[in-house]
């Protein structure tokens, strides 16, 4: 069958990200009664459809005032659409997909089908064993594969575009492939055995429950595990030499592993260590001995210890290996005779290599444009070779590996389009309201004259510890060949210097998140890197609350910005205990219902409680009608607020010629929260970029 493009999300400013659900229709208590403070039910109800019929009225009007502007950005927004489909095509979809090898067999998936072909085979013969389409899944896309350890079994993790649900379906391969069993709202699986799977159920965006099926002649499932703390959410993960299966319960602060023996799959799990507040751990095994990845002991990094099976409790953990300080692990991997950890500090990117054979560690500096690493599949601990990709968001992935027998970095064979690097990368650092030095990365092209009449696009996000996304993607390539500067602002909040820079950005820290990104923007500025009038900024989920936070104090730095999926609400949402996240986020945002003086420092920052009649950037907005993690109905408020506004601030200041900014909504019908087809991706990012071209003129 013909392939056609994969499904994959270009459109994405933050990365993967974990963010609180937002607004419901809001409750409007009607009741006047001071005594009780109870509404009736008949007040109650009322209000509910009232709610109801304000947010529809909103939705119709949004849709309206999308329609009618919607036309002037036509043109354009095909002309992004043509550039960018022809760089998918020249750069994506050359990569191919990434394999997994189990002996000679290889696996691989390609627009929701997996294939299987062999190692030895120069012919080119495939066999299709699954398609999406053919199984009623055509809708969804291929998030997971799982293969058993006798390759009799495959579990196949499916997700739909508008749902964050994924479905598990278990494949019993052979001649003819078929259907053993589909398990609805699964999160994470692994395989045990050749016969037994563990399972995440998922509700409501919450994993709390591990079960346990099996496929043997007396097939049978059960719960194994139940997380009772709704801070935590739980995953399962395999022990890269298949000895454990590992499940996982983390807060945003805390962690708890226990161990399942896949010697011995029917046993209770054991627990390795109790949760301590404060303490992340993640569990890796090695004959005989726990490997730990921790942030227990001084300094609060992480940093990788050991300890026998045994007794694995934390008064027998030795230490291994310390990071350096302002250093951020970005992946380990673990192997036989040794461990690879994948490192950024300073914005450089490196490998350090720790052998257990000779008990020494080789620290390797990786190529200067990488921004990014992408570990490659190879599911053998016992590999002499560790792969991998390094990418940067306007250079393609190159494949490279590091031989363990040579000691070196091998760059792998010239790609089949050779990619054409016409761009420079500067790094700064920019100094805060505190004297605290930013990180900023920087890209432009080399034939750029007049640096300071150039667009620049500014990208934040700035929480939960996550790093700024900075995998390649189509239109920032794009951008650069059509003159655009591109800046990542890596302020805290974020990752990207370890789990203190996160520590200095979240809860009664979070507006040095602001003044970083301030700090950022006005040193770009000032070292001829644009100008305000030539300036957007670019945020998603999360990112939504440092970028709004901007608009309402600092709005003459920027001419524009574009917001997918914004969390502009932080306040409301985050009194709204019944809302599926707000607990498990309360370690990020804090409690504003326990604490007073966290509720007057939300206040503070919070885009949609600090909008004021002023002059503001021009604002576009993505938001999805099936977005679980940010309900429709606190965008519309905000949008509705920040016109008013802006409109407010016109009428009063009206001059000839007095500029209004634009505040648009496109709400999607498709997709969920961040994560949509790559059809619906293209035309969202084209969208964006037309915006912007026409704001920027």
């Amino acid at each position: 069958s013909k392939i056609k493009a994969p499904k994959c999300h270009i459109l994405d400013y933050s990365g993967g990200t974990v963010l609180p659900g937002s607004v419901v229709p809001w409750r409007c208590f009607s009741c006047k009664d001071e005594e009780t403070k109870i509404p009736s039910k008949r007040k109650q109800n009322t209000s509910i459809i009232t709610s109801e019929l304000l947010y529809k009225n909103f939705l119709k009007s949004e849709q309206k005032n999308w329609n009618d502007i919607s036309a002037r950005y036509k043109a354009m927004t095909k002309r992004i659409k043509e550039k960018l489909e022809a760089l998918h095509n020249k750069y994506t979809l050359s990569l191919g997909s990434p394999r997994l090898r189990f002996g000679n067999n290889v696996y691989f998936e390609e627009d929701g089908c997996i294939f299987l072909s062999k190692a030895d085979d120069d012919e080119g013969n495939v066999d299709i064993l699954f398609s999406t389409e053919d199984h009623g899944f055509s809708h969804a896309f291929i998030r997971r594969i799982r293969i058993s350890p006798n390759q009799r079994y495959m579990a196949i993790g499916l997700k739909s575009e508008n749902s964050e649900e994924a479905t598990c379906v278990i494949l019993k391969l052979g001649n003819f492939p078929l259907v053993e069993k589909v398990i609805p709202n699964v999160f994470s699986f692994e395989w045990a055995t050749n016969d037994v799977l563990y399972y995440t159920s998922q509700k409501n965006l919450k994993c709390q429950n591990v079960f346990m099926t099996t496929f043997t002649d007396q097939k049978h499932t059960k719960l194994v595990y139940t997380e009772q703390d709704a801070r935590f959410f739980v995953d399962i993960h395999c022990t890269k030499d298949r000895r454990f299966l590992t499940i996982n319960s983390n807060s945003k602060t805390t962690s708890e592993v226990w161990l399942v023996d896949c010697r011995h799959p029917f046993k209770l799990p054991a627990l390795v260590q109790a949760r301590t507040k404060g303490v992340i751990y993640h569990i890796e095994h090695r004959n005989d001995e726990l490997y730990i990845l921790t942030t227990y002991g001084e300094p609060a990094e992480y940093k990788l210890m050991k300890a026998p099976v045994a007794s694995s409790g934390m008064e027998n953990w030795q230490l291994v290996y310390a990071l350096e300080k302002k250093t951020k692990l970005v992946d380990l991997e673990m192997f036989s005779d040794h461990c690879i950890m994948f490192l950024k500090n300073a914005g450089h990117l490196y490998l350090n290599v720790l052998s257990f054979v000779s008990h020494s560690v080789q620290s390797i500096k990786l190529p200067t444009w990488a921004c990014e690493f992408e570990l490659e599949s190879h599911p053998e601990h016992t590999s002499s070779t560790c792969y991998f990709q390094l990418t940067s968001p306007v250079h393609p992935p190159k494949h490279f590996a590091y031989s363990f027998k040579e000691n070196n970095l091998i760059e792998q064979a010239v790609q089949e389009v050779p990619i054409i690097t016409n761009y420079h990368t500067t790094r700064l650092l920019a100094k805060s309201e505190d004297e605290t030095l930013v990180p900023i990365t920087v890209f432009h092209n080399m034939n750029s004259k007049e640096l300071h009449r150039k667009p620049l696009l500014v990208h934040v996000y700035g929480a939960y510890g996550i790093d700024l996304n900075m995998t390649f993607k189509e239109e920032k390539l794009m951008l650069i060949e059509e003159g655009w500067i591109l800046a990542y602002c890596h302020v805290r909040g974020g990752g990207e210097l370890g789990l203190n820079w996160h520590k200095d950005g979240c809860q009664h820290n979070k507006l040095k998140g602001l003044h970083d990104l301030k700090a950022c923007i006005m040193l770009l500025h000032e070292l001829g890197f644009s100008q305000p009038k030539y300036t957007a900024l670019a945020a998603a989920s999360a990112g939504g609350v440092l970028a709004g936070a901007l608009c309402n104090t600092a709005p003459e730095l920027i001419r524009a910005m574009v917001l997918q999926a914004p969390f502009v609400d932080v306040l409301s949402t985050m009194m709204k205990t019944h809302l599926p996240l707000t607990i498990e986020e309360q370690e990020e945002w804090g409690n504003p219902l326990a604490d007073e003086k966290c509720m007057k420092y939300i206040k503070s920052y919070c885009p949609y409680q600090n909008i004021k009649p002023q002059c503001y950037p021009s604002v576009f907005i993505t938001a999805y009608e099936n977005d679980q993690r940010i309900p429709l109905t606190g965008v519309l408020r905000y949008v509705q607020k920040l016109r008013k506004a802006a409109l407010d601030y016109a009428s009063r200041t009206s001059k000839k010629g007095n500029w209004i900014p634009n505040i648009i909504l496109d709400i999607q019908a498709n997709g969920s929260h961040c994560d949509s087809s790559w059809e619906d991706s293209l035309n969202e990012v084209a969208r964006h970029l037309a915006f912007l071209n026409k704001e920027l003129e």
